[in-house]
């Protein structure tokens, strides 16, 4: 399935479209090359499994993002979202995180959480910039190296 739309000027119309069992190689061969800790493919095909939203990006056959979200009781978490390292900066990460939040949300979520590394200044501006806001620390709740890593944990309302 393509996700590209070409519009009349033949700039490509980049949509998100759920994520498939044959999408799981190509999201963990970029999973791989952009974090050192890397998910497992166990653990992607769980999330598609258990019913996670699990959501893809591809522009002209190339999957250049992903994104997961967990709803459930009122509330959501964002567990991984994610887009190629050359395709970064361009809207992307905002248009997978919009597309994941209007599903929740008109799945009945009220509210979303998410962690991110302090270091990840990019998601973290990326975030405060779709109005989440620090609620809170997880200390030691990223595997680093020489040891772990603290987590900002980050809240956002959907109600207002």
């Amino acid at each position: 399935m393509v996700a590209v739309v070409r519009e009349a000027a033949g700039i490509p119309q980049i949509l998100p479209r759920p994520m498939t069992e044959s999408d799981v190689p190509a999201v963990l061969a970029l999973e791989m090359s952009a974090y050192a800790f890397p998910w497992t493919e166990g653990i992607f095909r769980d999330c598609l499994r258990v019913g996670y939203y699990c959501c893809v990006l591809e522009i002209d056959y190339l999957l250049v993002g992903y994104g997961v979200i967990s709803s459930g009781a009122g509330e959501a978490h964002l567990l991984n979202l994610c887009v190629r390292e050359e395709f970064r900066c361009r809207g992307l990460g905002r248009r997978l995180l919009e597309h994941l939040l209007d599903l929740v949300s008109h799945s009945g979520a009220r509210i979303v959480f998410l962690e991110v590394r302090p270091a990840n200044t990019g998601a973290v501006r990326l975030y405060e910039s779709m109005y989440f806001q620090q609620i809170g620390m997880r200390r030691g709740y990223y595997q680093a190296e020489g040891g772990r890593e603290d987590a900002l944990v980050m809240r956002r309302d959907l109600t207002v």
